[in-house]
């Protein structure tokens, strides 16, 4: 299944690009945002995209070489986090940027493709990891953390309102046996909430798988990380635009924009987020709870 970039025009637009500008993918994905950036700043810029994802960055790297084989020796990718952002421009000896996205949304190759328990709908082991040569999965959260600690966690980061009762089934559940997949969590969530809430439009296991996926993968403090450090690599006049796809998200990034503004560093470029329009939501259901944010630094 190919990747659908969420507010495609509207994220070229809020970069500003122009020829021989250096711009940095920090989420690369299936490159769709990558893509359009490359042929509004060649030739003369410079391209960095960086993923945490080994096996997406591979794909994406080879499909963008083979399509500026012209420009490839100014094609530059990376598999690291993108909170490093500032030691990775180092590394590559590489000047300030002029324009960073950040797509903050999780690839459809990782619930279609990646058979790491991403989909409540496979029934796949439960991972969850960008990173599988480091951390801990999805699997050994549900089955060895405390029924307090599950309940907080979907709580905290799924904003989930049957946290205590999807916890306390988790735990009931893994007594039994060991919770391996994510088709048998996907269940075990589906039959401890209410039954209004499983008849919703959306599953149940939303939240949970979210929280799940946020905290396997450290993303909220990836993103915090890489807030603090940001301003130190980018040029006067850079646009920062960040895509985020849940209210834990945007709330860091509004705040973080705010004290940026307050700080005299940068200015706002759009006081509210910008949203997907009624035709792209009609085409990709996915772009309904994005939200780009972007900033220019002074």
């Amino acid at each position: 299944m190919q990747h659908i970039p969420v507010l495609l025009k509207e994220t070229i637009e809020s970069l500003n690009l122009s020829k021989g500008k250096f711009i940095v993918d920090g989420t690369l994905n299936g490159g769709g945002h990558a893509k359009k950036i490359i042929e509004q700043i060649m030739p003369g810029g410079e391209f960095l995209g960086i993923d945490l994802d080994d096996e997406i960055l591979k794909k994406s790297r080879l499909e963008l070489m083979d399509t500026f084989s012209e420009f490839k020796e100014n094609l530059i990718f990376v598999n690291e986090n993108y909170k490093n952002i500032d030691q990775i421009i180092s590394e590559n000896k590489l000047p300030k940027a002029d324009g960073i996205v950040l797509d903050l949304g999780f690839s459809s190759f990782h619930t279609e493709e990646s058979q790491r328990g991403f989909s409540f709908n496979k029934e796949e082991v439960l991972d969850m990891r960008y990173n599988q040569s480091s951390g801990i999965t999805a699997g050994q959260i549900i089955n060895s953390f405390s029924e307090k600690d599950l309940a907080d966690i979907i709580w905290k980061f799924g904003e989930e309102r049957f946290s205590r009762q999807i916890a306390k089934a988790i735990v009931v559940a893994r007594r039994k046996k060991r919770i391996l997949t994510s088709m048998e969590l996907a269940e075990i969530i589906k039959y401890s909430v209410p039954s209004f809430y499983r008849r919703s439009r959306i599953n149940p296991a939303t939240k949970t798988f979210q929280a799940l996926r946020i905290v396997v993968n450290d993303e909220l403090g990836n993103l915090n990380m890489f807030l603090r450090n940001v301003s130190k690599i980018m040029n006067h006049g850079g646009r920062l635009s960040i895509i985020s796809f849940h209210s834990i998200e945007d709330r860091i990034v509004k705040k973080s924009f705010n004290d940026f503004k307050k700080e005299g560093v940068a200015k706002i470029i759009c006081k509210k987020p910008i949203v997907a329009s009624d035709q792209e939501l009609n085409l990709n259901a996915k772009s309904r709870s994005a939200k780009l944010r972007v900033l220019e630094f002074l």
